[in-house]
């Protein structure tokens, strides 16, 4: 049942399952990609349940900003062992 509902749920518009299937179907192949979505569930509904909360969808931009989060934060790190200083930016 967790496999089938990854199909499904791969083939959604906008979602973050659907992004997660996309980003790994080219890495893994398709059917390695729907387990680890099938994982993916299984694990948003262990936590559904023991913490007792509703399902908020994180859309699908939520693993590219993770990504580019985590990014951000490792070359920041790398240019400071290399001895370089970022320049101060402002945000507006």
């Amino acid at each position: 049942m967790l496999t089938e509902s990854a199909w499904a749920a791969s083939r959604t518009k906008g979602t973050f399952l659907s992004s997660k299937y996309k980003k790994l179907v080219g890495k893994r192949g398709k059917k390695r990609a729907v387990v680890a979505v099938a994982h993916a569930i299984l694990v948003i509904a262990y936590h559904l349940i023991k913490e007792k909360k509703n399902f908020v969808e994180l859309g699908a931009s939520h693993v590219d900003e993770r990504k580019r989060e985590a990014q951000l934060k490792y070359y920041q790190k790398r240019i400071e062992e290399l001895g370089a200083e970022i320049p101060e930016t402002k945000s507006a």
